[in-house]
C-alpha cells in the first residue's frame, strides 16, 4: 500500500495512471470500514476492561480460585464438623492468597516500608478474624495456639521457603538484605518473647503473690508495654523510611529502585481498598464455620487440636504471606520478603497477641500471655535460631532448607504434644 503522506506528492504517485486509481479507489472504502470497525471493537472492549470489571477480572483470573466453591460446601455441610472444616480450610486458602495479591497492588503506590506494612497488616487479618471470634467464643487456648502457630510458620516456613526457591533461583549468587532492619525485628520479637514468657515462669515456679490474679495481671501490664513499644516501632518507621531501610554493606549504599523501574499495578488503588473490604468479610464469614467446627473435626480424624491451632490454621492463614514473600525472593527483593515474613511475626508478637489480652480484657475473658511452658520453649528457640541465621545479612537455598527442616520437626512436635489444659479438662 502506498504510504499516505505519499498523497499529495505527484512524482511519488501516478496520478496518470487510471489502474491505480481504480484499485485505490476500491480499496479505501473497505479500508475505512476496517478502521472503523476495529475502533468500535477496541472501544468496546476498552469499556468492559475498564472500572470494576476489569479489576474483577484481575482479582478472579487466579487458578488458585478454582478452591473457592469449597467454601460453599462449608456452609452446606455445616453439620458435618469434619467435612465443614475441611472445606473451610480449603475455601481460605485463595481468600487469603487473593488478599495478598490485592495488598500487593496497593503497596505499588507506596514505598518499601510502608509497602511491607501493609502486606504484614492485610497477611494477618485472616489470624486476626480467627482470634477475635475464637475469644468472643471463649476459646483461648485456641487463640493463643493459633498466634503461637502463625509467628513460627512465619518465622520457619515462609521465610525458610522463600530463602529456598530465592537461593534456587539465583543460585551461585548470594542474596543480601538489610541487617539493620532485621535486627530490629529481632529486638522486637525477643521482648516479646520476654513479655510471653513472665507470666508462664511465673506460673510454673509457683511464685505468684495472688495465685490466679498475678499472672492475668502482668499479663495486661506487658500487653499494654508491648502496644506502646510497637506504636514506637510504627512510628520510627514511618518517621524516618529512608534510615530505616536504605541499608549500608561497608561504606556503600544500596540504592532501592528507581521510578523508572517501579512497578505498575494492575488495579487502582480504590479499587485495591474495596477489595481488601469484600476479602475481608467472606474469610471472617469463614472463619466462624472453621472455628466452630474445629473440636469436632478433631474427634472425627483423631488429630489433636494443638496441632490443628499451632499447624493447619496458621498454613492456611499464612498463604497470603507465603506467595508474596516468595514472589518477592524469586524478584531479588529479599527487603520485602524480610518484610512479609519477619515484619508479620513482629506484628502478631508485638501487636496481634497483646491486643487479643487487652480486646479479652474488655470482653471479660481471661486471655493472658500464658502460653504453657512447651509453646513458650518453642517459640524462644525458634527466635534464638533465626536471629542466628539472618544476622550475617546474607541468604541461600541452604539456609531456607534448614529453616523448613527446623519447621518439620516443630511440626512432629505438637503432633505428639498433648495440651495441658485438656488433660485437665
Amino acid at each position: 500500500m502506498v504510504p499516505n503522506n505519499h498523497f499529495d506528492d505527484e512524482e511519488e504517485f501516478p496520478l496518470n495512471l487510471p489502474n491505480g486509481i481504480e484499485k485505490f479507489d476500491m480499496l479505501t472504502p473497505d479500508l475505512d470500514m476496517s478502521s472503523a470497525q476495529k475502533g468500535v471493537s477496541h472501544s468496546i472492549w476498552d469499556k468492559l476492561m475498564g472500572g470494576p470489571f476489569r479489576s474483577v477480572c484481575y482479582v478472579l483470573k487466579a487458578k488458585i480460585n478454582l478452591l473457592l466453591p469449597f467454601g460453599f460446601l462449608a456452609i452446606l455441610l455445616r453439620e458435618k464438623h469434619g467435612w465443614t472444616f475441611f472445606f473451610s480450610l480449603l475455601g481460605i486458602i485463595p481468600l487469603a492468597e487473593r488478599l495478598g495479591y490485592v495488598t500487593e497492588q496497593l503497596a505499588c503506590c507506596t514505598g518499601p516500608t510502608v509497602g511491607g506494612l501493609l502486606n504484614a497488616t492485610f497477611g494477618n487479618a485472616t489470624e486476626m478474624i480467627i482470634a477475635i471470634y475464637a475469644l468472643k467464643h471463649g476459646m483461648i487456648r485456641v487463640v493463643q495456639q493459633s498466634l503461637l502457630g502463625s509467628i513460627l510458620s512465619n518465622m520457619l516456613l515462609v521465610l525458610g521457603c522463600s530463602f529456598f526457591i530465592g537461593g534456587i533461583r539465583h543460585h551461585p549468587r548470594v542474596q543480601c538484605f538489610d541487617k539493620a532492619t532485621v535486627q530490629v525485628n529481632s529486638s522486637l520479637l525477643l521482648m516479646a518473647v520476654m513479655g510471653i514468657m513472665s507470666p508462664a515462669v511465673l506460673h510454673f515456679t509457683h511464685t505468684e503473690k495472688d495465685v490466679g490474679k498475678s499472672e492475668l495481671s502482668l499479663s495486661r501490664f506487658s500487653s499494654c508495654i508491648m502496644l506502646v513499644a510497637y506504636a514506637s516501632y510504627l512510628f520510627f518507621q514511618l518517621k524516618y523510611p529512608t534510615n530505616a531501610n536504605t541499608p549500608l554493606d561497608n561504606g556503600v549504599v544500596r540504592v532501592e529502585e528507581t521510578i523508572d523501574g517501579k512497578e505498575v499495578p494492575d488495579i487502582s488503588h480504590w479499587e485495591s481498598i474495596v477489595w481488601l473490604a469484600i476479602l475481608t468479610v467472606w474469610v471472617s464469614f469463614l472463619s466462624g464455620y472453621l472455628v466452630d467446627a474445629m473440636q469436632g473435626a478433631s474427634d472425627e480424624v483423631n488429630m489433636p487440636v494443638a496441632f490443628i491451632s499451632v499447624i493447619l490454621l496458621p498454613i492456611v492463614g499464612n498463604a497470603t504471606e507465603h506467595a508474596s514473600a516468595i514472589m518477592f525472593a524469586v524478584k531479588d527483593k529479599l527487603d520485602i520478603t524480610l518484610g512479609v515474613a519477619i515484619g508479620s511475626s513482629t506484628q502478631i508478637s508485638m501487636f496481634l497477641i497483646p491486643f487479643c489480652v487487652v480486646a479479652g480484657w474488655i470482653m471479660g475473658k481471661e486471655m493472658d500471655l500464658n502460653f504453657q511452658l512447651f509453646e513458650t520453649a518453642t517459640l524462644f528457640i525458634t527466635v534464638l535460631v533465626v536471629a542466628f541465621m539472618l544476622q550475617e545479612g546474607t541468604s541461600n537455598y541452604f539456609k531456607g532448607l534448614m529453616l523448613i527442616l527446623c519447621y518439620l520437626i516443630v511440626a512432629a512436635s505438637f503432633f505428639v504434644h498433648v495440651d495441658p489444659s485438656s488433660v485437665d479438662s
